[in-house]
């Protein structure tokens, strides 16, 4: 007898849970560096395009397979596309990229509680640009301390998700996501007063061509399925725990907005220091650790503050570690018939391990010779993986699969269920047939160096 898949409580849960695994270290950690790296303005423009023609769209349509199979990542392709197991690939690229993206993500979210008790304990308070970025430096390549960190924050989220959807997914995520956008709108409103507000929004909306590639074009595709948790098996499992009733398309744009305006707010935390105290912003991965600590000790209250915004940096961090743990062992239960208990212990201890390399990264203490080998440290060439490679290729196939496998009848009936919206299935039909495959794989050939969009851009 199949037991009964649990649902969301309600649709203001299911809008804070899947914002909340987006507006994590995607926005608040990764678009902020990324944005710095790339230029700024232009770069920004692009990700803002990517997000609302490739990115949205792509949204709805994992929500929609998640929804009409009822099943994890990877039974979602075996119940819709039965004679053919080939397409099950693309759930379990979506399960190893969650699983990978945990592995590195609890290693930046647990330096996040490293500063909440460096905040109580005022351990920066006072300390000039340069002594704070060494701090973080010396942080990073303490392996001992970055490992225990990293154990505690996967303890965590283990502990979140054992209660199921409505009891821990949904429970927590309404009031971290809520919270955190409150934090970030009132230091974005402060950043308004620091000298270096107006150069940090001339850098954020104005396009400077000069700085700005086809590998640029790239990154803003990866950062676009990053912030939006695409290609992770994240959206076609939370998809799963949608009922019939629910209205995909708008909640989709609802979400996709919503991230949208708190990376714009991210930025406008992160640049307006960075501009003031001189911080170069293609500072790396480091970049919220080097710059907001120097905002937090000018502040009155600064212990306060400080620590407020890395409790929530981690809250953050949580909504989207919960997914990540919950998309393969959603598949443990579907697939193997595990108990949630024994499902959630087994994924977790599995990303603690894979995330052992990228704790020690800096540290030299494993795989001593990994950057000079391979031209960036572990924790870099595993973010890059993921981000640029396997999430565009898990993206291109469920687009592929829904636009020319899947019944377009079928295709249609899903997406107008629950909406009043169902004028737009045709455009979005079209673009996920035409238009989002296309995109991915040009920016995907691009980075393979079959083509160089940049020289057939200049002729």
């Amino acid at each position: 007898m199949t037991k009964q898949r649990e649902h969301w409580g309600s649709r203001l849960g299911f809008i804070l849970a899947a914002a909340g695994s987006a507006v994590g270290l995607g926005t608040l950690w990764k678009f902020p560096y990324v944005t710095g790296q790339n230029g700024g303005g232009l770069f920004v423009l692009v990700y803002l395009l990517c997000t609302l023609l490739i990115g949205i769209p792509l949204f709805m349509a994992e929500l929609m397979l998640g929804r009409r199979a009822q099943r994890g990542a990877v039974g979602i392709f075996d119940a819709l596309s039965p004679k053919s197991s080939f397409w099950k690939s693309a759930g379990w690229l979506g399960v190893i990229s969650s699983i990978l993206i945990m592995s590195f993500y609890s290693v930046v979210a647990g330096w996040g509680l490293n500063y909440i008790l460096m905040s109580l304990n005022q351990s920066l308070v006072g300390r000039g640009p340069e002594e704070v970025q060494q701090t973080f430096e010396l942080l990073a390549s303490s392996g001992d301390i970055t490992l225990f960190w990293h154990l505690l924050f996967t303890g965590i989220t283990m502990a979140l998700v054992l209660p199921g959807v409505r009891h821990g997914l949904e429970y927590w995520t309404r009031i971290m996501t809520s919270t955190l956008l409150v934090l970030l709108l009132g230091l974005a409103l402060y950043n308004v007063t620091l000298d270096g507000f107006g150069d940090a929004v001339r850098f954020i909306f104005y396009p400077d061509t000069s700085q700005f590639t086809a590998g640029a074009l790239l990154e803003a595709l990866g950062l676009a399925f990053f912030t939006l948790s695409l290609g992770q098996g994240i959206m076609l499992t939370y998809g799963s725990y949608m009922r019939p009733e629910e209205d995909i398309p708008q909640t989709a744009l609802i979400i996709g907005v919503m991230i949208l305006a708190v990376s714009v707010l991210a930025g406008l935390v992160v640049f307006p220091v960075i501009f003031t105290f001189n911080v170069p912003p293609e500072g790396g991965a480091g970049l919220v650790f080097k710059t907001l600590p120097l905002l937090f000790s000018n502040l009155p209250g600064s212990v306060f503050v400080s620590t407020a915004f890395f409790v929530l940096f981690v809250f953050t961090a949580l909504t989207s570690s919960m997914a990540f743990i919950e998309v393969g062992a959603a598949n443990l239960i579907d697939l193997l018939g595990w108990s949630r208990k024994k499902a959630v212990l087994g994924i977790g201890i599995t990303c603690f391990v894979l995330g052992i390399p990228s704790a020690l990264s800096d540290a030299g203490l494993l795989f001593a010779n990994w950057q000079t080998i391979y031209g960036k440290t572990f924790f870099d060439t595993i973010n890059d993986l993921v981000s640029v490679w396997l999430l565009p290729i898990g993206g291109l196939m469920i687009t592929i699969f829904t636009g020319w496998v899947l019944a377009p009848e079928a295709s249609r009936n899903e997406f107008q269920k629950g909406t009043s919206w169902t004028w737009l299935w045709a455009p979005w039909f079209f673009f996920i047939r035409w238009v989002v495959p296309i995109a991915i794989l040009a920016i995907l050939l691009q980075k393979a160096d079959i083509i160089d969009i940049d020289a057939l851009i200049s002729h």
